[in-house]
């Protein structure tokens, strides 16, 4: 009986090139693995094009209520950013996609798992630490770094290759941004943005969103509740996380929110240029950003500003299935007991302006922050403050200034 290998499968050019590779290097009886992380209409068709590519199963793995609920929120509720900018879309998803694949080689009894990730890229590290965590006996192919058997050097030579194998694929490289798509967003690659001097070419590229200046003259208001830090409803409808984050990004898509173009600092040590669409994340950040502010102490944002930076290189890296992981959800989870309540803002051309947050939970007191005098703070008590606030400073001063004394 032949050795069975687990194939982390798109549908796309490399992935379905690496069929009948491994077929032909390895003789793999190859069973091709597509995790629906919400891609939309991009797994039409997958069935036929891996029976056409000589695979003997396709499963096709739904995660994305998983993807949404146990990866989206985790890093949302932290606040994870990579380099200031990056929602972590592709990162997030990483992890989910190497669970599902390890559940399905146990199932299979495969003896490896495969993926088409390039030598350069940071989806390798990704999904391997990930194997290698949950599955330490499991072989991993990676075909670009295989130089010796793998002579495929562009996706030109695999187009070809596919080709000679009577393998009919449905688009061609005329337009061939190397993409990522899943529920929280979309990242693009290649062509104009491989060189940082140019304008990427909005017209072409956009899948989620319409540009800033191609959206409607007139903002539009959105509510959204929350309950321990996780999203209940969206304009007085309840529900789920996953459909949520699809209507968010139905109306950040619509005012032109969250299209960034980043330079960043990939984990193999260079530099990528790429532009993401994250649309429905964006506000969902945003949102639950607000109600943050109004919920936590200044002692506990700090700390989760430090170790949400933190998380999101830890995610960024792979590191997920990790104890330093495991730790830092656990302090973030910890914090969203009391982030309930209530946040509206207003979407327009770009930009989210918030309109209103409550919560039964505030710590904002009117009374307080007012400039008139409120029964809980006496104007005095400052002074006292101040002074012991401000002694370190008054004790140093005093000390440099005997010393300039004593050298005259």
């Amino acid at each position: 009986m032949k050795e069975k290998v687990i194939l982390a499968y798109s549908g796309g050019l490399d992935t379905t090139a690496l069929i009948p590779w491994l077929k032909e290097t390895f003789d793999y009886d190859v069973i091709c693995c597509c995790i629906d992380c919400g891609q939309g209409n991009e797994l039409d068709g997958l069935q036929e094009r891996a029976q056409m590519s000589g695979a003997a199963k396709l499963y096709i793995e739904d995660i994305v209520d998983e993807f949404a609920e146990d990866f989206i929120m985790p890093c949302v509720q932290a606040g994870a950013v990579y380099e200031h900018k990056y929602l972590l879309g592709t990162s997030m998803a990483r992890p989910g996609i190497a669970k599902r694949l390890v559940e399905v080689a146990r199932k299979e009894g495969a003896t490896a798992i495969c993926h088409g990730a390039t030598g350069k890229g940071n989806d390798q590290i990704r999904f391997e630490l990930s194997i290698k965590a949950l599955a330490p006996d499991l072989k991993i192919i990676a075909p670009w770094r295989m130089t010796d058997v793998w002579t495929m050097q562009s996706r030109e030579d695999e187009y070809e290759f596919v080709k000679a194998h009577g393998i009919d694929l449905p688009f061609d490289l005329s337009h061939s941004y190397s993409r990522d798509r899943n529920l929280w967003h979309i990242s693009h690659e290649g062509l104009e943005l491989e060189n940082p001097a140019n304008e990427p070419n909005y017209e072409n590229l956009l899948v989620l969103s319409t540009t800033p200046e191609k959206a409607p003259d007139e903002g539009e208001y959105v509510t959204m509740t929350f309950e321990k830090g996780v999203p209940v409803s969206v304009n007085g409808e309840a529900m789920k996380v996953a459909d949520i984050i699809k209507k968010l990004n139905e109306l950040g898509g619509k005012h032109g929110i969250g299209i960034i173009d980043i330079v960043e600092n990939r984990v193999v040590g260079m530099k990528s240029r790429g532009v993401y669409e994250t649309p429905g994340g964006t506000i969902l950040m945003e949102a639950h950003q607000q109600l943050e502010e109004l919920c936590l102490d200044r002692e506990t944002l700090e700390m989760k500003k430090k170790l949400g930076s933190q998380m999101a290189q830890v995610v960024y890296e792979g590191k997920w299935f990790t104890p330093l992981c495991d730790a830092l959800r656990a302090f973030v989870s910890s914090t969203q007991q009391y982030v309930t309540g209530e946040v509206k803002f207003k979407l327009y051309k770009g930009n989210i302006m918030r309109a209103g947050t409550t919560s039964p939970y505030s710590l904002y007191s009117e009374s307080l922050a007012s400039f008139t005098t409120g029964d809980m703070y006496d104007h005095h008590d400052a002074t006292g403050f101040i002074t012991l606030f401000g002694l370190p400073l008054k004790v140093r001063a005093m000390r440099l200034q005997e010393v300039k004394q004593n050298q005259k």
